[in-house]
């Protein structure tokens, strides 16, 4: 079967849709290289919730692209668990916090592999996601600029902090690619 590729836009055909509905802010204006890296990081995290809208729970955990273990909810966990991972057990030195959705050595892809369609399980990854987004929007209002040289500890190695917000940039922009294909597979929806 083939889906129909659709968009909800209608002045520009490539978008999610239109620009006075697009409740992303422009990135061409930030102030200062936190602020820079920090509008990225909430870019890429409102299209995230855009690319799961209107689904429901079984859509979401759909592994659209076989034998991936990628699914839109999938996703949403990783990045809930990539959030607290790097905001709070590195960032704010808490390497003692208790993992997400049970991922540990012995089952490192928890936050794929139980990313299963029951209302239940979505709601709790969207709750454990705000609520690392909102932990770590927190931390980075109360950074000051002139920190992010600083270095962090993360095992044997020291990481500046600009290095960990540039890869949270990166992640995102990895799974919010990883979202646009899921999410066309799923129901033909298309757009930046």
């Amino acid at each position: 079967m083939t889906t129909e590729r659709w968009t909800a836009a209608t002045v520009y055909p490539d978008m999610w849709t239109d620009p006075d509905k697009d409740p992303r802010e422009a990135l061409s204006k930030p102030v200062g290289e936190k602020e820079t890296y920090w509008n990225y990081l909430k870019h890429y995290r409102l299209t995230l919730e855009m690319k799961c809208e209107g689904l429901d729970a079984e859509q979401l955990a759909l592994r659209a692209v076989p034998p991936s273990t990628l699914s839109l909810l999938g996703l949403v966990r990783h990045l809930a668990h990539v959030e607290q991972s790097w905001f709070q057990r590195i960032l704010q030195d808490q390497p003692d916090l208790p993992k997400l959705f049970g991922k540990s050595p012995e089952n490192p892809d928890a936050d794929f592999d139980d990313a299963v369609g029951d209302p239940a399980v979505v709601e709790d990854a969207w709750e454990n996601w705000r609520r690392e987004v909102t932990a770590a929007d927190a931390w980075l209002a109360t950074l000051p600029e002139d920190e992010l040289g600083r270095t962090v500890r993360r095992g044997d190695d020291e990481i500046p902090v600009r290095d960990v917000l540039v890869h949270m940039v990166e992640e995102y922009a990895r799974h919010v690619g990883h979202a646009d294909l899921l999410r066309e597979c799923i129901d033909g929806r298309v757009g930046q």
